[in-house]
């Protein structure tokens, strides 16, 4: 009965108390202090159960009030599982992101390099592309657990087949098809 009056967060007692104590009737009293005050006195409450409570006389000219606040020390338990779970998926989120950016960076290399080879082979483009598989399986992943936008995935892919493209015109090994001629109009 005792605990469940102290629960509330704030209590308005009128008239002047010398002292106030508890009463041990309680089952979990031993868990309790002994609180006495008097009119100006502020006090830590309950320091082990439920955070502190101080106690504050409010001064008004016709009468005297307490007030008694209970702070908690600790987040909530759901709160506290949240932020758990948001740090679980941060790590996690920033590993796939990292993967995406490696294996792009070596797809980007590889066709760097094959740019730059004078005496480059058809054939060698053939490891890139198993390169640019891996870069898109790897990307795909990423964007069907959430990690990366669609969009972006999206992005990434065609920036890879994009260099690829123009480094198979650059040795000419692909020649892109003119612009088909826009169909007249029929007449009617």
């Amino acid at each position: 009965m005792a605990g469940a009056s102290i629960s509330s967060s704030c209590w308005s007692l009128t008239g002047k108390f010398k002292t106030l104590s508890l009463n041990p009737s309680h089952p979990n009293s031993a868990a309790f202090n002994p609180l006495s005050f008097s009119a100006n006195t502020s006090v830590n409450l309950f320091s082990k159960v439920a955070g502190n409570v101080s106690l504050t006389p409010l001064q008004r000219p016709s009468r005297r009030s307490i007030v008694c606040e209970a702070a908690p020390t600790k987040k909530a338990d759901s709160a506290a599982k949240r932020a758990r779970q948001a740090e679980k998926r941060r790590i996690y989120n920033k590993a796939r992101k990292s993967e995406v950016k490696t294996r792009m960076k070596k797809v980007l290399e590889e066709l760097d390099m094959l740019r730059k080879k004078p005496d480059a082979q058809p054939e060698e483009v053939l490891t890139i592309e198993k390169l640019i598989a891996e870069a898109y399986s790897v990307i795909d992943k990423a964007v069907k657990v959430g990690t990366l936008h669609r969009n972006t995935g999206a992005r990434r892919k065609s920036r890879l087949a994009r260099r690829k493209k123009a480094v198979e015109i650059h040795h000419g090994w692909y020649v892109p098809s003119p612009a088909a001629e826009p169909a007249s109009a029929a007449t009617v």
